[in-house]
């Protein structure tokens, strides 16, 4: 008989970064690992000075981004045609399946956002794009 987990409230205190997938350092938030979350994952991200993460996409998911900190900027579109720069304050939506290759535009501080998405496993759905890295 399969035993049924009670969903509850949960507190994530994260502590370590970890490098994604992206080349992005990412501080675990909520995801369904750590909170058993079932449609959604929130993290902090910071791109180092200068830094920059892998072109890739996020099959099937949508992506929403709160700049905390610093200046960034965005390629996106099929082949990273598009482009948008943030700074603190800053939302930006992603849809799924849009390549985006994402930035910081400062070589002194570093960009820190919160980022939520519809992957409760976060990284499973993460597309590296290779092919795009060296358009920009």
């Amino acid at each position: 008989m399969a035993t049924e987990i009670t969903p509850t409230c949960v507190v994530i205190r994260p502590e370590v970064g970890l490098e994604s997938k992206q080349a992005l350092t990412r501080f675990s938030g909520i995801s369904a690992e750590n909170a058993g979350a079932q449609h959604l994952c929130m993290h902090l991200i910071e791109i180092p000075p200068g830094g920059r993460a892998k072109a890739h996409l996020h099959a099937e998911h949508e992506s929403a981004v709160y700049v905390l900190q610093g200046e960034g900027g965005m390629w996106f579109g099929e082949q990273l045609e598009q482009h948008v720069e943030v700074r603190a304050g800053d939302f930006i939506y992603i849809p799924a399946n849009m390549s985006h290759l994402p930035y910081n535009r400062s070589q002194t501080e570093p960009c820190l956002a919160v980022i939520a998405r519809t992957d409760p496993k976060e990284q499973e759905s993460v597309v590296l794009l290779p092919h795009l890295d060296g358009l920009h």
